[in-house]
């Protein structure tokens, strides 16, 4: 009994039809159709049955090497290779590589096998996933303010798909400012963190993720400043620390946060009938101040880290705005967002040929130009609206973009496509509607029938 459980089920099958034979409930040419086999198979299959019983179906072949198996000194030349110069390369980069530059051919799974054996290679369900401790929360309010935006529909089907970008206390766990934005862009952070700062004032840092807002991937160890994104240089300029995360969980109450609202926030504009992104910033105070007042908790310290904004409306502008230099041409020109900039000739304006001027763009779409802090009168001349095909987009930002080009597109005239005629200039001769044009009066025709007549005539 103990021998028949080590039978494969296609021996476990053969011994049933053997025995159906020997039973005479079954002829050898059936038992053969059924197996696939031919009768003088079956018929050794018999006799092996015969002489030794059920064992005489077991395959001589398990548990023995396979005659094909590579030899112990080639599984072990390809490991000493792996090990000296492939040891952090998983199995098929690893396959490539030895047949690439050491001839050497294996199998991708046999070397897998090998790999996992040697202890080189780990598989993912046996590798121990990362674990994330959970960090208490800061002490005081305004000591650490997590932002993040969250892509949803969040007005469902009644409106479009937008951003929600949110403000989180750590200590308290406090909503402290939510808007509706297209896309996670740098305009729509810069106003929503104006909205907070005369609100609530200044904070110690702001906690964030790796988007390109809020980290340069080129930074500059010349100053603090420059290789900075506009965001992080506003948020130098008013002495504001800006930490980007290194993983979602390290974050993980904005995250979270964002999941509750894509729950809560979602049904609530439901009920209120919101299908617009300024209705719905309208409505956003109130939701806040709700939940705030239910789920908020009290932090470990009653101090408020938050400082005063002690600057003038107009300053705080300049700040929170993009600030870029232009080098000015010898014609006073320069090229701003595919616009061509031509600074009005003054006396200011002559001497900076060759210099660097400063532009102010601002949310609404108005472009200040300065020189040493002095504004200079320009025109703009648009040399190409289009969008190059080769722009690089973010992908939170690939919706509005597309969006824009629809829009432009649909502007544009549909081309006319022309025939041959039109581009040759021919003009075709009208005809009156349902008549046939009156062929009897033309030379030509009268020439061809009277040539086919003389044909005829001939024949005849």
């Amino acid at each position: 009994m103990s021998f028949m459980i080590t039978m494969s089920q296609k021996e476990l099958h053969r011994l049933e039809l053997i025995q159906k034979i020997r039973d005479e409930r079954l002829s050898v040419v059936q038992a053969a159709e059924q197996l696939g086999l031919s009768r003088s198979q079956v018929h050794r299959l018999l006799q092996a049955y015969d002489r030794d019983g059920p064992a005489g179906l077991v395959s001589k072949k398990r548990s023995r090497p396979s005659n094909r198996r590579h030899s112990e000194e080639f599984r072990n030349a390809a490991l000493d290779l792996i090990r000296d110069r492939y040891l952090d390369f998983g199995p098929t980069l690893a396959r490539e590589k030895l047949i690439e530059l050491h001839h050497i051919s294996v199998a991708k799974e046999t070397l897998r096998q090998w790999m996992t054996e040697a202890g080189i290679w780990v598989s993912r369900k046996e590798r121990k996933k990362r674990v994330f401790q959970p960090r208490g929360r800061r002490d005081c309010f305004g000591e650490l303010v997590q932002i993040d935006g969250s892509h949803h529909w969040w007005f469902e089907n009644r409106g479009p798909k937008c951003a929600l970008l949110v403000y989180i206390d750590d200590a308290t766990g406090k909503l402290l400012h939510l808007r509706f934005a297209g896309s996670e862009n740098t305009f729509d952070y810069l106003h929503a963190t104006k909205s907070y700062l005369q609100q609530w004032g200044k904070p110690l840092a702001f906690y964030s993720d790796k988007h390109g807002v809020f980290r340069s991937l080129h930074p500059s160890k010349k100053d603090r400043t420059s290789g900075l994104t506009q965001f992080g240089r506003a948020l130098c300029e008013l002495s504001i620390e800006i930490l980007c995360a290194n993983s979602s969980q390290a974050k993980g109450r904005v995250e979270r946060m964002n999941r509750t609202l894509q729950d809560r926030l979602v049904k609530e504009l439901r009920l209120a009938g919101i299908d617009s992104m300024e209705a719905g910033n309208a409505f956003l105070s109130g939701f806040m101040e709700d939940y705030n007042a239910r789920f908020a908790v009290c932090p470990a310290r009653s101090e408020d880290l938050h400082r005063p904004v002690n600057l003038a409306p107009d300053r705080l502008k300049e700040i929170l705005c993009k600030r870029e230099q232009r080098y000015v041409g010898s014609q006073l020109t320069f090229s701003y967002e595919r616009q061509r900039i031509m600074l009005e000739e003054t006396d200011v304006t002559r001497g900076l040929v060759g210099k660097y001027v400063e532009t102010y763009a601002y949310a609404d779409g108005r472009l200040d130009v300065r020189w040493k802090g002095h504004r200079l009168p320009y025109t703009v001349f648009a040399k190409d609206q289009r969008v190059t095909h080769a722009a690089i987009t973010e992908n939170k930002r690939l919706g509005d973009v597309l969006a824009y080009i629809k829009e432009r597109q649909e502007q544009l005239d549909k081309p006319k496509v022309k025939s041959n005629s039109d581009k040759n200039g021919y003009v075709k001769r009208a005809r009156g509607p349902g008549r046939r044009k009156d062929l009897t009066n033309d030379p030509a025709v009268i020439a061809r029938r009277k040539k086919a007549l003389s044909r005829q005539q001939a024949a005849e």
